[in-house]
């Protein structure tokens, strides 16, 4: 179905899409969605407690807590070696031939991208240090409002009624938060640097969701090209640039100095000091490649989506891991997001029956 002008649908990949894609062709794709999901919310819940876990046993340091979730695409480079790009969209006949952009207009996409990871990071490394992991996730869960917003204006997202709800609830989630008692805060944390994590948890939530919609809208007016190339090279340039403006403020501030004490003070010593960065920075790239899969494939809107689906596996990992408490308004805000997404989901599998019921009819008019 080709995109409606003005409006951009709830399924299909970002770029062109159509109706009339074989039958296998489909069943790929919703493969490759089932795995950017299934690494999105992987990454996202190992990434969360590992980065708690470094504030846990004793990091101090925010900068290095934004660096690990930026300096990982090195992972992603092997791509350039052993595979040649190969054009993933449903009809790859129906490519609409495109103009590249120019090279000045690409520089300042992944800048303003990279730039918005790197404050993102910093944002989030505040909120982790001086809040409960489960208390994190659970704010996170406003980022689709955040986006959803942003979408309307940068991508004429189209709502219905059950996006709507969606959204309502994660909205009601995450306010409920605002009044969970915060005697519940990390051991040493004041109520100054508790408020001061809430603020920055929600701040980063908005960036997150603003970044996502300005994927979905480069993909779109930017970038093009409907390959798998294209998501590995606006994950891998908006990483280095995040991971460049990150490694100048770590630099800046100087806490470069402390990471030795900061390593010998390490409660788990200091080989786990050094592995619990490495496989933090391993799972923060592996969220990030799925979620640009995800905002490439569908929408920024389902991205984050996605990412809501994973908020209550990381709250009980974090009762159970770092004895976090589960308290009556977390619960209810738990079962609200849940609520919230089955919600989006239902709007999903409307619009795929949707969209599978137009190509079998234009499948039968072609034929006769």
């Amino acid at each position: 179905m080709p995109e409606s002008k003005g409006e951009n649908s709830s399924t299909g990949p970002v770029g062109q899409r159509t109706v009339s894609a074989p039958a296998q062709n489909y069943r790929i794709r919703w493969l490759r969605i089932a795995l950017y999901t299934i690494f999105g919310i992987g990454g996202q819940t190992t990434a969360a407690l590992l980065t708690r876990l470094y504030f846990e046993k004793g990091g101090t340091s925010k900068w290095v807590g934004t660096l690990v979730q930026v300096v990982g695409f090195p992972i992603l480079l092997p791509y350039y070696f052993i595979s040649q790009p190969k054009v993933i969209t449903p009809n790859s006949t129906a490519a609409v031939e495109t103009k590249p952009s120019s090279l000045l207009l690409l520089v300042c996409v992944y800048v303003y991208l990279g730039l918005l990871i790197a404050g993102n990071g910093y944002l989030y490394s505040v909120g982790f240090e001086y809040l409960p992991v489960s208390t994190v996730a659970l704010i996170s869960a406003s980022q689709l409002a955040f986006n959803a917003f942003f979408s309307y204006f940068l991508n004429s997202q189209k709502f219905t009624p059950f996006i709507i709800n969606s959204l309502l609830l994660l909205t009601i989630s995450s306010a409920l938060l605002v009044a969970n008692n915060s005697s519940e805060r990390p051991p040493g944390v004041s109520n100054g640097k508790y408020v001061l994590g809430f603020i920055c948890t929600i701040f980063g939530t908005a960036t997150y969701g603003l970044s996502l919609a300005s994927q979905q809208l480069a993909f779109r007016k930017v970038l093009k090209r409907q390959s798998f190339k294209v998501v590995i090279d606006l994950t891998i340039y908006q990483s280095l640039v995040a991971s460049i403006a990150t490694s100048i403020g770590f630099f800046a501030s100087r806490e470069w100095k402390g990471l030795k004490r900061e390593m010998e003070g390490y409660a788990l010593g200091n080989t786990s000091y050094v592995m619990t960065l490495v496989w933090t920075t391993v799972a923060w790239q592996v969220s990030i490649f799925a979620g640009v899969g995800l905002v490439f494939e569908l929408s920024a809107l389902f991205a984050n989506v996605i990412g809501a689906l994973g908020l209550p596996i990381v709250p009980i990992a974090a009762m159970i891991i770092f004895h976090d408490k589960i308290s009556g308004i977390k619960g209810i805000s738990m079962v609200l997001a849940i609520w919230g997404f089955i919600s989006y989901a239902y709007q999903q599998y409307l619009d795929d029956r949707k969209l599978n019921a137009e190509t079998k009819k234009k499948s039968e008019v072609s034929e006769v």
